[in-house]
């Protein structure tokens, strides 16, 4: 006996009845009842369906009866009420369980586990459904912090002040962060465009703009980050070879000793990448980072006086007023000292790397990003002006080299100030903002302190790097752009962790670091990062100029123009920092652009390029439409009756040898249908057109 299906009585509801009624409805809306076929008409008295048809269907065996319709509600004597909504109802078959947006469930998973050539049908489970292999809820702005603090900021930014002065090096840090900041704002929009998966900045520019820069940036990427690697362990390696000269611990000779502590540092972070280690995000190297700063910005008012023959006065307007101004040496720049600068603002992709590892990307990136270059740009300023107004450019380091007798002709801070430091204008000094690369240690407050930072930024920047060129690397050999590197897709446990990527990127940086020059080594990481940021900000420009329906980011603070000239400014500063580099990294780029475009890979992503492409010929098939037929112009256009193409080849040769590679030529095939199928589609046009019909 089959389970009839009750209806609402008609009866007066007061304020929260509609609530209560409207929650039980949604709860039978799609129940489905079985019954027997054999129960004959015992159901005749249920309410038919649309059109008067009945609500039970036979389906091998069963009936099923459909207990309540989405828009079924109580009506007075129990009767339902039904509206003829083929989108939402039960009463097909054919339309029951696709009424949905989400994929219908593949019935073989339940019904048998046999497949047609005997493979053994598995069921899914939710790991493999949705990707989701030990996400993290957040550590995307730790990771870009801990970057961009990265080995320039206790190595080199005394350096750099030194050189450009105070005005120029803030004038460096501020160009830095334009490029950044654009970059940031088109990383998230783009990353807020869909779902982000592993592969950072190659994923999200192969997505925008297709195969064809994506393959060439995601490989010139990878090679960035490995070398990156080896700048951050020579930055390391260099700290401990000062600490080593100051006892007198020299192995074999400064260059000689950064290769073998660089060698054996970089073994070490193979060691625990290959591990399992991650020590790259965690917050502890970040509070390293930040005790590092307040230790030297403590120091900056404790000026003790053994510390005066090294340069260190504390803040006095003399060194403000000298330093402000730059003093350039052997042969550097205003644009080679930016090219050496530039790689501590290239962190901000750090968190984007390892997106496949975000719980929630499309939120972490942008706020994780933008607050990141936030911080670290108002450090770097004001640790910049603060070296600058403590720190003379040259030293000696010698105590004897105080001023005993007033002098008449002091020109320079230092003399002001009771020191004498001329000799260091004949000789070169050991002290002082541009010789010395330990000054912040020097002038901070614990020593000790701002080793333990350098340590901390260096190696965490380096274990990151170790361990975002190899998943960038895999995320590209998994699209199999180029054949030949498949074999570095294979992933190995339950992370999918690259091995063969990793030993790839320790040979790269390995090589570099016997190179044991950071200011050798800074400039071509500058060129290839510039380059990235180049193409995230084009494309950014490219999906908005396309006006894909897909192209609908949920971040909304970014301009196409904007990325547009950033993609520009970049651009302009490869080539005024070395421009023999800047041709040969977009001679690279075009080559590798070539490749692809005459291998054709077989992937689709919907990318801008194909949006552009469909956009223009729109726009050109519009304008045509205006343009009058001229005898000059004219290009045969014909429509084949061939049927098959292949089945009159002779017919095509024909129309071909006038229509050639300029003429339209279209083959046509009639498609006659049984009159069965006729009728039955005339008869489904009058159904809808009497549906349609107003009462």
């Amino acid at each position: 006996m089959a389970e009839e299906a009750k209806a609402t009585e008609g009866t007066s509801e007061g304020p929260g009845d509609g609530h209560k009624k409207n929650s039980e409805e949604a709860k039978g809306r799609f129940r489905v009842n079985f019954v027997d076929p054999s129960a004959g008409d015992d159901n005749s008295d249920e309410p038919g369906g649309p059109e008067g048809c009945s609500v039970s269907f036979q389906n091998g065996g069963d009936t099923v009866l459909s207990e309540g319709s989405l828009h079924s509600g109580g009506g007075s004597g129990g009767h339902h009420h039904y509206y003829n909504d083929t989108h939402t109802n039960t009463y097909y078959l054919r339309t029951f369980g696709h009424n949905t947006i989400d994929a219908v469930p593949r019935i073989d998973y339940y019904r048998h586990t046999a497949a047609g050539l005997g493979e053994k049908l598995i069921r899914p489970s939710l790991a493999e459904l949705h990707d989701e292999l030990d996400k993290v809820s957040d550590g995307e702005q730790v990771r870009c912090m801990l970057n961009i603090w990265g080995v320039m900021l206790f190595i080199r930014l005394s350096w750099i002040v030194g050189n450009a002065g105070i005005g120029l090096a803030l004038l460096v840090i501020a160009m830095a962060t334009v490029v950044t900041t654009i970059t940031g704002l088109s990383t998230s929009a783009i990353a807020t465009n869909g779902f982000v998966r592993g592969g950072g900045a190659y994923y999200l520019i192969s997505r925008s703009l297709g195969p064809e820069f994506g393959g060439a940036i995601g490989l010139i990427f990878a090679f960035a980050n490995a070398v990156a690697v080896a700048m951050y362990v020579v930055g390391f390696a260099e700290t401990v070879v000062d600490l080593l000269k100051q006892y007198e611990l020299l192995m074999l000779d400064p260059s000689n000793d950064i290769r073998i502590i660089g060698t054996i540092t970089i073994v070490v972070l193979l060691g625990i990448s290959l591990a399992g280690m991650e020590w790259e995000a965690k917050i502890v190297l970040l509070v390293i980072l930040l005790v590092a700063i307040v230790d030297f910005i403590i120091g900056t008012f404790i000026p003790f006086e053994n510390k005066k023959p090294q340069g260190f006065f504390g803040y006095k307007a003399e060194i403000f007023s000298e330093n402000f101004g730059p003093d350039f040496r052997d042969d550097t720049t205003f644009f080679s000292v930016f090219a050496i600068f530039f790689p501590a603002a290239t962190g901000i992709l750090a968190g984007a790397n390892i997106s496949g590892d975000l719980a929630d990307p499309q939120s972490a990136i942008p706020k994780g990003t933008l607050l990141a270059i936030l911080i670290t740009t108002v450090v770097y300023m004001g640790l910049a002006v603060s070296v600058g107004s403590c720190v003379v450019r040259d030293a000696t380091g010698k105590l004897n080299d105080t001023i005993v007798n007033e002098l008449t002709n002091c020109t320079s801070a230092a003399c002001r100030l009771n020191f004498d430091f001329s000799s260091c204008e004949t000789t070169k000094c050991s002290y002082g903002l541009i010789q010395d690369f330990q000054v912040m240690s020097m002038v901070s407050g614990f020593a000790p302190l701002i080793t333990a930072g350098i340590f901390s930024a260096t190696l965490s920047s380096a274990l990151a790097s170790l361990v975002s060129a190899p998943k960038i690397f895999q995320a590209l050999c998994k699209d199999n752009i180029y054949p030949g590197f498949l074999v570095f897709a294979k992933g190995y446990g339950k992370n999918n962790e690259p091995l063969r990527g990793y030993l790839l990127t320790f040979l790269i940086a390995l090589g570099f670091i016997l190179i044991a020059e950071l200011n050798v080594i800074a400039p071509i990481i500058s060129n290839f990062f510039l380059a990235s940021y180049a193409l995230i900000n084009f494309s950014v420009f490219h999906a908005s100029l396309a006006k894909s329906p897909g192209w609908r980011p949920a971040f909304k603070y970014y301009n196409m123009w904007i990325s547009l000239i950033g993609a520009i400014l970049c651009c302009i500063v490869m080539f005024i920092i070395n421009w023999k580099a800047a041709l040969l990294t977009y001679v690279i780029i075009l080559g590798l652009y070539i490749y692809v475009t005459y291998k054709k890979p077989d992937v689709n992503w919907g990318s801008s390029t194909q949006a552009l492409t469909y956009l223009s010929a729109l726009q050109h098939a519009v304008r045509l439409t205006g343009v009058e037929d001229h005898v000059k112009n004219f290009r045969p256009q014909c429509l084949v009756m061939s049927g098959a193409p292949n089945s009159r080849p002779a017919l095509l040769h024909l129309v071909h040898a006038f229509t050639k590679n300029v003429g339209l030529m279209i083959c046509g095939h009639v498609h006659r249908s049984k009159i069965k199928q006729i009728l039955r589609y005339q008869i489904n046009i009058c159904l809808t057109v009497l549906s349609l019909k107003p009462s």
